[in-house]
């Protein structure tokens, strides 16, 4: 098995606690709600939010993959930080055994925050990541990004 890892830092006009709750503590309800369109919804196979638990994301037919399960590894609430994998789905097809991913928000001068992101993609084999799929993942990603975003700066009262 292969590694290949990513890291990449991005400015965010919400302050730490409020992104995290909306991206990490709360995704499972939020998403579907401002993504309908995407995401039919977010099931907890087990757990209770922390880490060990295990979420199902089920995409609408505008997605062409059906689900994903990631596994929340750490969960620190108190510095905005998360760890998480991706360990089931079609997205990682034949090639890709998951995803880990290291999250962070730390806070800024101006009230908001960084966004601090490494991911490691673990390859079955050989294989390596080709640097152009990562590009359009990030990209797609970057879009759920910016409708949270959105919808917290248009509603400071979420999450505060």
């Amino acid at each position: 098995m292969g590694v290949t890892s990513f890291k990449e830092e991005f400015p965010c006009p919400i302050a730490p606690s409020r992104i995290f709750k909306a991206l990490v503590v709360d995704a499972k309800n939020l998403m579907p709600k401002l993504l309908p369109q995407f995401i039919a919804s977010v099931d907890v196979i087990q757990g209770d939010g922390g880490a060990g638990t295990i979420e199902q994301v089920n995409f609408t037919e505008a997605v062409p993959f059906k689900y994903v399960k990631h596994r929340i590894d750490e969960l620190d609430n108190e510095n905005f930080s998360c760890k998480y994998s991706l360990i089931e789905g079609d997205v990682l097809g034949d090639k890709l055994e998951s995803i880990d991913h290291e999250l962070k928000f730390e806070a800024v001068a101006d009230g908001g925050s960084v966004c601090k992101l490494l991911s490691k993609y673990n390859t079955k084999g050989d294989f390596s990541v080709n640097e152009e799929d990562i590009k359009e993942g990030k990209e797609k990603s970057m879009v759920i990004y910016k409708v949270v975003e959105s919808y917290l700066v248009e509603n400071p009262n979420v999450y505060a």
